[in-house]
């Protein structure tokens, strides 16, 4: 690793690397640190909307992510096999009017391809355990003793952010109740290959997804969730929560996982030399498929904002940076919320919030307006 660079990057997920992305295409030096030895090859977030598509055109990076996913044109919400809500986003003005599903494993490997083609590279394992700065810069200190000088630090590094907490800023939120279990499954009949398909039914949510390759994700709230659910344990979920007229079988587990929702947004996003940047700035329900989207568009904006302070020597434009991106967050975090919130009410309350939900679908904007914001076009 370099004694020195313009920008040293801590985190090498996709918000990390977009940053990356964007500071070498400008010409800037720029190091990106990770505490794993190789890269998360799990497939955690694996949606990607039509505002994030577009931001990410400038990196070079769209047309591979758009060749390699799934072009989900259509989202609903059921009761069992009873549509609630059809969202459509094919008559949505953009190049991408779908969702693209796909994983993040390949969403990294695609903007860490573009990054070492710019003549860049992610040094690991290298955990940070100091930060320290004055007026000039910021000083990162490593578990091996070695340290690097950056005229900016970026905390890419995920909700646990070593670097929000070297610098004091605070996390405020809390966390959700129920657990989550989340599986990438292989499934033959009951769900299309190209719709996302979220199930409010009496027992819970059920997020069916298509994903490349032939499976399936599937994300449940669980009161409490099997850390490694097994084939019967996801028969079950779809059994009682999914399709009926035509049974959709699990065939097998490709990787499964369990996790808490917190929903939290940093107090600040900038500390001096030190800005952030996704999961390290806010942390919300996974409803909605909005997480990777919003640290990606943190990602583009940051980049930009981040060249205009090298060029001028201020740290002026990371407070634009900051006053654009932060409200953005808090958005994000009362939608995820909202969704969540239908999602999990109380269960003798459920039957009347499908009643509702039915009612509401039949008018074209609200429709449209859930359609906008799910898509993430409504951040333009």
């Amino acid at each position: 690793m370099s004694s020195t660079t313009d920008v040293l990057v801590v985190g090498a997920g996709p918000t990390g690397l977009a940053v990356a992305v964007s500071l070498a295409q400008q010409g800037f030096d720029v190091t990106v640190a990770d505490d794993q030895a190789e890269g998360d090859n799990t497939s955690r977030a694996a949606v990607v909307h039509a505002r994030t598509l577009e931001v990410l055109e400038p990196l070079g990076v769209t047309e591979a992510m758009t060749a390699r996913g799934i072009h989900s044109p259509r989202f609903t919400i059921r009761d069992r096999d009873r549509v609630l809500v059809p969202v459509d986003f094919r008559s949505l003005p953009t190049a991408y009017p779908y969702t693209l599903m796909i994983s993040q494993a390949d969403t990294e490997k695609i903007l860490l391809a573009r990054f070492e083609e710019l003549g860049g590279r992610v040094v690991r394992p290298y955990r940070l355990v100091g930060v320290t700065q004055d007026g000039e810069g910021a000083t990162a200190t490593f578990d091996d003793g070695g340290s690097v000088r950056a005229r900016f630090l970026v905390g890419a590094d995920g909700m646990h952010s070593t670097v929000r907490e070297q610098v004091g800023i605070g996390f405020s939120g809390g966390t959700y109740a129920e657990s989550f279990s989340l599986a990438d499954v292989r499934l033959s009949g009951g769900v299309p290959d190209d719709e996302v398909e979220l199930f409010f039914s009496p027992e819970g949510l059920v997020v069916v997804a298509p994903l490349p390759g032939g499976a399936f994700r599937i994300v449940a709230t669980v009161d409490q969730a099997p850390e490694k659910p097994d084939v019967a344990f996801v028969q079950r979920l779809l059994d009682t929560r999914g399709p009926v007229k035509e049974r959709a079988v699990v065939q097998e587990i490709v990787w499964g996982s369990r996790f808490r929702v917190h929903h939290r947004v940093a107090d600040a996003y900038r500390s001096g030399r030190v800005v952030l940047a996704g999961d390290a700035a806010h942390v919300h329900s996974p409803a909605g498929g909005q997480g990777m989207n919003a640290g990606l568009q943190d990602a583009t904006a940051l980049g930009e904002a981040l060249g205009e302070a090298l060029r001028t020597g201020s740290a002026d434009p990371l407070d634009g940076y900051a006053a654009k991106r932060r409200p953005v967050a808090e958005q994000v975090v009362k939608f995820a919320g909202q969704l969540t919130g239908l999602a999990t009410v109380n269960r003798r309350w459920r039957p009347l919030r499908n009643v509702l939900l039915r009612t509401l679908a039949v008018l074209p904007v609200f429709r449209k307006r859930l359609a906008w914001r799910l898509s993430g076009l409504v951040y333009r």
